[in-house]
Parts: structure tokens; C-alpha cells; sequence
């Protein structure tokens, strides 16, 4: 994929993008300059409850639903029209294919429609880059720790069209890791706020879990959640806000100790985090004591939203009409 660093776009236009990689169908409008002109985020939390987790049909079906109004609101909120859309900006992966692929078919009828171009969004970039909105935002060189649902992993950044991943997790995601750890603990869903809140309430000290190294910047969090399921087995009635505020902690410190390895080995000063789990308040605590100057994006730029997609776009190479229609989603991304 071809990228580029941003161009000066009119005044009046701005970049329209839609994100349904899982389960929140997203869209928003945002300018060249990176002002946030909207944000929508239709959640579909309260539907996957039920199941403990994201059901993928299920997901794909209420993307169908709710695109159209999404991107209806997102434009009334901006006190926009479809006429000052310059760009539309979607996320092509990693992610739901289903629920990829309605994203995917909603943005290109929409550019085709007046034959605008598309630019198609590594979701990950979006993350990434998600510190690069607003006033005050981060500027390149940095390091970036992405940590959610179905990722985690550190990135350098040395201009925004790309980034070069320096240690990834080797089994499972640290938002997994909070996902599971809070079914085992029987909190709701999703269990990564709902382990968060219960955890403000323990003591972190309380229990020891490991803290696995599988590598110098790399990540592992399968023998964490089997050492809580171990614990929980042998101790029934142990105290679950400890509980919860020791599982806590141990993953934390271990997204934070690769995190001070990387900016040292690095020789970098400037440190963004991205994904759901930058929402989690201790992670937010811990990565303001490591001496460097630190961008956390607000809450809903951390969990999936569009702002973030149509915010890499404007570093992405737009394809032109009618290059894109043949377009199609990746489950993952190269």
C-alpha cells in the first residue's frame, strides 16, 4: 500500500471514515488538519453480553443496521453534508471479515456515488496515529504501545505514513488477558472496564502472578490467565477485588517494564498509547512515571472508532475512482 505524507485539502472539505472491525460501527468526520469534527460509536456491547463475547454473525448483522444512521449522524454532528465530503477513509483489516466487509461496501457506494477517493485503513495504523488528532498532538520520532482486544505490540515511529513494530505479543493480547481474567472472576462484559473498576478496590500486592519474559520487547499472557484459573481453583474464597487488583497490576507491569526497555533501546522521548486497553486507569498512572512525555489519547479514541481511520488516511495514498471497487477486507493485514 502506497502512503504519503498529508497535503494541504480546501477549507470546506473533510475526510469521512467508517470502522466496523468487531463490534462498534463507527464513523466521523475530520479534517485535513486533524480537527475532530465528529466521532459516532454505535456500541453493541449490551447485544454480545449475552455470550459473553463477540459473536461475529451477530456483529455483521447490526453493522447492516446501523451504518447508514451512523453516518447520518456523524455528519449532522459535524454540520456537515455529503457534498463537503473530499475523501471517504474506511478500515480494510485486520479484523471481523463480515463485519469488515459491511464497512468496506458502505464506503465505496458512498465515494462511488460522486466518484471521490477511498483510502483503505490498516487498523492498526489508525491506533498508532490516534495521538496525531487534536490540538497539542504528538509529533514523530515516538514509540507506541497498542495494547487491546486482539493486539499488543510496540511500534517506532519515525514519520506517519508507517510504523516498524519492535515486539508484539506471542500468544494473547493484553485485552484478552483483561477479557478473560474478568469471566474467571465473573465479572459482565466487557470485562476489561468491569476488572478495572473491581480491582480500585484490592489490594495489588495481595497475590503474586507472573510476570512472563519471552523475549526483550515481546509479550505473553497465557500463563497469567492459567496461573488466576489455578488460583481461583486452589483458594475459592479468596478476595476478588484482590484478586482482580494482583491480575491487574501483573499485567500492567509487564506492558510497562517492555515499554521502558524500548524507549531506553530506542533513545526516544516521546511515548503515545493506543487501543482498548490504554482506557484501563492504571496502565494511565504507570506510563506517567517513566520520564518521558507521554500523549494518552481520550477514552473513545482508544477503543475502535472512525476518527482514528479518517486520521491515518490523511497519510495513506487515496485510490482513485474506480480503482477501489474491486477493493476487498483482510481478516489480517501484512
Amino acid at each position: 500500500m502506497k502512503r504519503r505524507t498529508p497535503e494541504k485539502r480546501s477549507d470546506g472539505g473533510v475526510i469521512l471514515g467508517i470502522e466496523t472491525s468487531c463490534d462498534d460501527t463507527c464513523a466521523a468526520l475530520v479534517t485535513s488538519g486533524g480537527e475532530i469534527r465528529s466521532n459516532v460509536i454505535a456500541s453493541q456491547g449490551l447485544l454480545h453480553a449475552r455470550y459473553g463475547g463477540v459473536v461475529p454473525e451477530i456483529a455483521s448483522r447490526r453493522h447492516l443496521e446501523l451504518v447508514d444512521a451512523v453516518v447520518a449522524d456523524a455528519l449532522e454532528r459535524a454540520g456537515a453534508r455529503l457534498e463537503d465530503v473530499e475523501t471517504v477513509a474506511v478500515t480494510q483489516g485486520p479484523g471481523l471479515i463480515g463485519a469488515l466487509l459491511v464497512g468496506l461496501s458502505s464506503a465505496k457506494a458512498l465515494a462511488a456515488t460522486r466518484r471521490l477517493p477511498l483510502v483503505a485503513v490498516d487498523h492498526l495504523h489508525g491506533h498508532v496515529t490516534a495521538s496525531m488528532l487534536g490540538p497539542g498532538s504528538i509529533q514523530p520520532p515516538y514509540l507506541c504501545l497498542v495494547a487491546s482486544g486482539g493486539h499488543t505490540f510496540l511500534a517506532r515511529v519515525e514519520e506517519p505514513s508507517s510504523y516498524a513494530v519492535l515486539g508484539q505479543t506471542l500468544d494473547d493480547a493484553a485485552g484478552e488477558a483483561f477479557d478473560k481474567g474478568a469471566r474467571l472472576l465473573g465479572l459482565g462484559y466487557p470485562g476489561g472496564p468491569e476488572l478495572d473498576r473491581l480491582a480500585r478496590d484490592g489490594d495489588p500486592e495481595a497475590f503474586s502472578f507472573p510476570r512472563s519474559a519471552p523475549g526483550e520487547l515481546d509479550f505473553s499472557f497465557s500463563g497469567l490467565k492459567t496461573a488466576l484459573l489455578y488460583r481461583l481453583r486452589d483458594e475459592p474464597g479468596a478476595d476478588r477485588a484482590d484478586l482482580a487488583a494482583s491480575y491487574q497490576r501483573a499485567i500492567v507491569e509487564a506492558l510497562v517494564a517492555r515499554t521502558r526497555t524500548a524507549l531506553e533501546r530506542e533513545g526516544l522521548e516521546r511515548l503515545a498509547i493506543g487501543g482498548g486497553v490504554a482506557a484501563n486507569s492504571e496502565l494511565r498512572a504507570a506510563v506517567e512515571q517513566l520520564g518521558v512525555a507521554v500523549w494518552v489519547p481520550p477514552t473513545e479514541l482508544c477503543t475502535d472508532n472512525a476518527a482514528m481511520i479518517a486520521g491515518a488516511a490523511r497519510f495513506v495514498e487515496p485510490l482513485e475512482y474506480p480503482g477501489y471497487l474491486a477493493l476487498d477486507a483482510a481478516a489480517r493485514m501484512a
